[in-house]
């Protein structure tokens, strides 16, 4: 049951959390819109892709890049003055203890958690798409790191797709070639000068083809010389679509379903979609860690008060960050695996919750 204590803690969390967010936010955008300015007026891009477009996209994805700091600022900051006005000592001389002090906060980050992994799974990807579609197409114009020569992937099982160069400014590609195999033999090739992507579902135009089939010693040739045909092969010109932000764009669910696909043509970039993947579900935990630490850190009354709390907190939110980035990079480079690197600074950092908590007042 929530009593008055518990009502009187969430809500001033909660109040200067978004407070908080509030402000930062208002900071990151007037800093964006300075560095973007000349690109707007420059561009022939519209107030309604900036304003409704690109601009929600970026306070979403500002927030959802720093709630956990925000969270362990916001804690920090009311615990501060609570212990300078010397209401933690009231409330201790109370009879309350301190794992009890606790959990109003475990109930606000719950719900500030809560948020964030929804936001992280769904809502952020989202305002992330319309965000960097108007960078792709106004900004950075050149941030597409797709391959398109020499591609080998596999459309289907025991299907593999090769093609020599892949031109993005009309969908078409050169020197087309697919193998079907059975049993590991070669049962079936096509070749054509080119393909032209006609449109979903999978829809290719083949020209200049050959067609070869193979039965044990039995081979059967059907060349299309000058000829057309229309065909359906597995492949989409957003195959050939690689922003260094992609990963960023995507929902979980459509992450969930790219790694799979691509893991079944046999291609190895699926390193930072993993990462992304893991990355949101590892950040709300992160909350719950970060709000231990500023709690048990602010509550105690010392000389510096907010200021001394502050810096503390701001220190150990950026030994944080620097951690996971440290823990990401050896992820990506394979050195230890993709959970291991996402989950191992919510492990080290909360086993020092859990050692201020058990050297906490009480």
């Amino acid at each position: 049951m929530i009593k008055k204590l518990d009502r009187y803690i969430i809500s001033k969390f909660l109040s200067t959390f978004f407070f908080t967010v509030l402000i930062f936010t208002m900071i990151s955008v007037i800093i964006d819109f300075s560095e973007k300015v000349e690109k707007f007026i420059e561009s022939d891009i519209t107030k309604y892709e900036i304003y409704v477009e690109y601009y929600p996209g970026f306070i979403m994805f500002i927030a959802g890049l720093l709630w956990p700091l925000y969270t362990l600022i916001s804690v920090i900051f009311f615990t501060s003055r609570m212990a300078y006005n010397s209401e933690i000592i009231s409330i201790f001389n109370a009879g309350v203890s301190f794992r009890r002090l606790m959990r109003p906060y475990l109930i606000a980050a719950a719900l500030i958690a809560g948020l964030h992994l929804i936001g992280n799974h769904y809502f952020i990807p989202l305002g992330n798409k319309a965000r960097l579609d108007v960078e792709h197409a106004y900004i950075w114009t050149n941030n597409d790191k797709g391959k398109t020569k020499d591609v080998h992937m596999f459309v289907a099982p025991n299907t593999k797709v090769y093609i020599n160069y892949y031109r993005k400014r009309d969908s078409t590609a050169r020197k087309f070639r697919m193998e079907r195999f059975e049993d590991g033999k070669l049962v079936y090739l096509l070749k054509a000068n080119t393909a032209e992507w006609i449109g979903p579902p999978d829809r290719w135009k083949l020209r200049n083809y050959e067609i070869r089939t193979f039965d044990g010693m039995q081979e059967e040739l059907i060349l299309g010389r000058g000829e057309d045909m229309d065909t359906t092969v597995n492949l989409r010109p957003e195959d050939f679509v690689d922003y260094k932000e992609q990963h960023m764009m995507m929902t979980s669910a459509q992450i969930d379903e790219y790694i799979e696909l691509q893991q079944q043509r046999g291609v190895g970039n699926t390193k930072k979609y993993e990462i992304e993947y893991h990355r949101r579900t590892a950040e709300p935990f992160t909350i719950f860690i970060l709000t231990i630490i500023g709690m048990a850190l602010a509550a105690r009354k010392v000389r510096g008060g907010i200021g001394l709390h502050l810096a503390i907190g701001v220190g150990i939110g950026a030994l944080f960050i620097f951690f996971s980035r440290f823990a990401v990079v050896f992820a990506a480079g394979r050195v230890i695996p993709v959970v291991v690197g996402i989950w191992l600074p919510n492990v080290i950092f909360g086993l020092v919750a859990l050692y201020l908590v058990k050297n906490a007042q009480s």
